[in-house]
């Protein structure tokens, strides 16, 4: 498996691809088809729709939200096609990768002009920062 850091920079470049050939202003859901294409191309596994088991006081919850991508099995991936991220999108984000144990995720939102502006690394370590 590749290091985290490297990973996550190719899944930022596969985003950037993915952007580069599609530009900004389709639904999520065409993004995260293509995004799981470039992975597949680059040779990097991936799981999609993720559901994440949620608890409220010890006791499972019936609903369950969904994780967009899981990529190598360590890097939560969440794909927005909105005209702003805003603060419940990065909650989002945190909520997964305290549910599943993660440690880093992206926030990649694709209705942006440059694909650069759309990603949002972020960390449960408190190491986030912008790209």
């Amino acid at each position: 498996m590749l290091e985290l850091e490297k990973l996550t920079e190719l899944v930022i470049g596969a985003a950037i691809e993915v952007h580069r050939e599609l530009g900004p202003g389709f639904l999520e859901a065409v993004y995260e088809e293509a995004l799981c294409m470039e992975l597949e191309l680059l040779d990097i596994g991936w799981e999609r729709q993720i559901p994440v088991q949620l608890s409220y006081k010890g006791r499972r919850l019936r609903c369950k939200h969904r994780m967009d991508l899981v990529v190598e099995g360590v890097l939560i991936v969440e794909i927005k096609a909105v005209e702003k991220v805003v603060w419940v999108h990065e909650c989002q984000l945190y909520s997964y990768l305290k549910a599943g144990g993660k440690t880093v995720g992206l926030l990649l939102n694709f209705n942006v002009p440059l694909m650069k502006d759309g990603v949002h690394r972020r960390t449960t370590t408190g190491r986030s920062r912008l790209y």
